[in-house]
């Protein structure tokens, strides 16, 4: 009877060690990141305490379904001066053609007093400014 017991427990534990190993169909690599230009910017409040957070909202378009946000390089140029550029995914998947919009955001918490300086990335050699106020 323990034998039994034993090659039926051995017999489920191969079956499930089978299953784990399907290939998963739905799976999409990511092929490449590039720079994708920020088409808007929307900031709630051009004045803030220092210490708080506020959310900086970006706009960007994406040509086809197998594009997407991947993140952002943030860059203290100077002591109030911040560089922002956006990056989209490409994978390899089906893709739907026609234009995408996205809206992102990444939060500001700034730990001095100060007039800060963000400049977006729009392309080329192009940026938005926009300022905030620390107070």
């Amino acid at each position: 009877m323990k034998s039994f017991l034993n090659i039926g427990l051995c017999l489920a534990f191969a079956s499930v060690s089978l299953m784990s190993c399907k290939d998963d169909d739905d799976y999409e690599t990511i092929e490449s990141v590039d720079k994708v230009k920020i088409d808007s910017v929307s900031i709630v409040n051009d004045t803030m305490d220092v210490y708080s957070v506020q959310s900086i909202r970006t706009y960007s378009n994406y040509t086809s379904g197998c594009q997407g946000f991947y993140g952002y390089d943030y860059i203290h140029n100077g002591n109030f001066g911040r560089d922002v550029t956006a990056y989209q995914f490409k994978t390899d998947g089906i893709c739907t053609q026609g234009t995408h919009k996205s809206a992102n955001q990444l939060n500001f918490s700034p730990q001095q007093v100060g007039t800060y300086a963000f400049r977006f990335w729009n392309g080329n050699n192009t940026w938005i400014t926009k300022t905030i106020v620390v107070e």
